[in-house]
Parts: structure tokens; C-alpha cells; sequence
């Protein structure tokens, strides 16, 4: 399968490289449709979104319930600027560890599976992934299958999981 998903800085193929692919994710051997396919873009926006609020009201959370003295008497705002990023990573790390999907994903139906191997993803390629979607720029740059360079880089897809 290695083969398959390529460098992730390979660039685009030509025409005569592959055979042409009828649906994102044929390659890969992943279903047009339905569970196992490749989550459209829109979903995984929205489950990033979810898992970023969710660690915005963590860090409230602990802000509001905590003694002042607890934080330096900060802010949310001057909390949210250095906590809210490292919550959203802990969180994405762990729970695709432990579960293949944050809880952002669990609630649009998709998770995060490995092409190169019938494996779960593991602790590095999870920091890996998080660290790259953090800067934002490689999320959006796409390969022909709609993979972001985080997923090329760590052998990884958003896949449907209903």
C-alpha cells in the first residue's frame, strides 16, 4: 500500500502515471460511498470546529471554576491564546490514539484510519497529525484523493464511519 499513498510531498500525478479514478479514494481501495469512504471536506470542517469549541469551554470551564490565583488572575481571552490550542491537541492526540476519532468526528461519522496498514494510528502519527492541522495551511492542501498533506505525511484518511 505504500505504493499506493505515495510521498506525502510527492506532488500531483500525470496523466500517465495512474490510471484515472473514477471517485476519490479508488486508489486507496476505499468505497465510493457509505462507510469506509472518504469524508468530504465540509464534514471535517465541521468536526474541527466542534473539537475546537469543546476545548474553548474546557478552558472556560476551568477559568470560571478556578480561584483567581490559579491562572495569575488572566483572562479567558489571555488563557484562551495558550490553553485553548494545547487542550485542542491533547485532545486530538488521545482520542485518535485511544478511539480513531475525536469527539468532533464521532459526531459527524468519521474517524481516522490508516491506509498503509491494518493498524490503529498510534501516539506519533497522532502528534504528527495535530501538529500539522494546528498550522492549518497543509489541511487544505489536497491530493487528487482529498487527502490533506497531514494525512499524506502520517499514512492516514478521514473516512466515513456510518
Amino acid at each position: 500500500m505504500r505504493e499506493v499513498a505515495g510521498s506525502w510531498l510527492s506532488g500531483p500525478t500525470s496523466p500517465g502515471d495512474a490510471p484515472e479514478q473514477s471517485f476519490k479514494g479508488e486508489r486507496l481501495g476505499l468505497p465510493r460511498h457509505g462507510e469506509g469512504s472518504l469524508a468530504p471536506l465540509g464534514v471535517r470542517f465541521g468536526a474541527l470546529l466542534v473539537d475546537w469549541f469543546l476545548a474553548y469551554g474546557i478552558i472556560g470551564l476551568v477559568v470560571t471554576l478556578g480561584s483567581p490565583g490559579l491562572l495569575g488572575g488572566e483572562s479567558l481571552a489571555g488563557v484562551a491564546s495558550w490553553a485553548v490550542p494545547l487542550v485542542w491537541g491533547v485532545i486530538g492526540v488521545v482520542c485518535v490514539w485511544l478511539f480513531a476519532q475525536t469527539p468532533g468526528q464521532a459526531l459527524f461519522g468519521i474517524g481516522t484510519a490508516r491506509i498503509d496498514a491494518d493498524e490503529r494510528v498510534g501516539v506519533p502519527r497522532a502528534l504528527v497529525r495535530v501538529a500539522f492541522i494546528f498550522f492549518l495551511l497543509p489541511p487544505l492542501i489536497q491530493d487528487e484523493d482529498g487527502r490533506g498533506m497531514h494525512d499524506r505525511a502520517t499514512g492516514t484518511a478521514l473516512i466515513r464511519t456510518r
